[in-house]
């Protein structure tokens, strides 16, 4: 057979293998006609009358305070006992007294110009504000110590203060002890205490 022979063959087939295809399940029947066959619901069917039912008269009455017993109906509630006889309550206020002052907590409790004793001496160590990088700049003057005079930065957390030289190295680390900080030099392990 030539090739244009067997193209009618190949069609007349494929419409023989489609046409096999159909289910039992619509028993012969297309589906628009089993789907009429069927009853379906009904939407718009007019609702059964409904009966009303008789109702007593409507009363309103505040809530109770929460914890107080309910009311029932048809119960009398007993009425509140009559206060003893007694001293008269003060309406005058009690002073309440004043919190105790709270050790510094944040980092902004450490900005500021400090005095550090140390070993070799005094000096000053001056806190800022300004940050630097991922901390906060600091400078130090006339301090005898080599790692404390070369203080460029410094930071707060879990409630102590870092102070550091350039390139990260830690120079001491303190913690708040009353109104002052106290610690000690990194490298050495000798007492370090800073007073405003």
């Amino acid at each position: 057979m030539t090739h244009n022979a067997l193209a009618p063959c190949l069609i007349l087939s494929a419409a023989l293998a489609l046409g096999g295809c159909g289910s039992s399940r619509f028993s012969g029947a297309s589906p628009v006609a089993s789907a009429q066959a069927r009853p379906g619901p009904v939407y718009n069917a007019p609702a059964e009358p409904v009966t009303p039912v008789p109702s007593g008269p409507v009363t309103s009455a505040p809530l109770p305070p929460p914890g107080a017993p309910r009311p029932v109906a048809g119960v009398e509630p007993l009425a509140p006992a009559p206060a003893a006889p007694g001293p008269v309550a003060s309406l005058t206020p009690t002073p309440v007294p004043a919190p105790a002052a709270a050790a510094p907590s944040g980092r902004s409790a450490y900005v500021g110009a400090w005095t550090a004793r140390e070993a070799s001496g005094s000096c000053r160590v001056q806190l800022s504000s300004s940050p630097s990088l991922d901390l906060y700049k600091a400078s130090a003057s006339g301090c005898a110590n080599k790692d404390l005079a070369r203080v460029n930065a410094w930071d707060f957390r879990d409630g102590e203060v870092y102070l550091y030289q350039p390139g990260g190295a830690v120079a001491a680390r303190l913690r708040a002890s009353g109104g002052a900080l106290d610690g000690v030099i990194a490298k050495s392990g000798a007492p370090l205490a800073l007073a405003r």
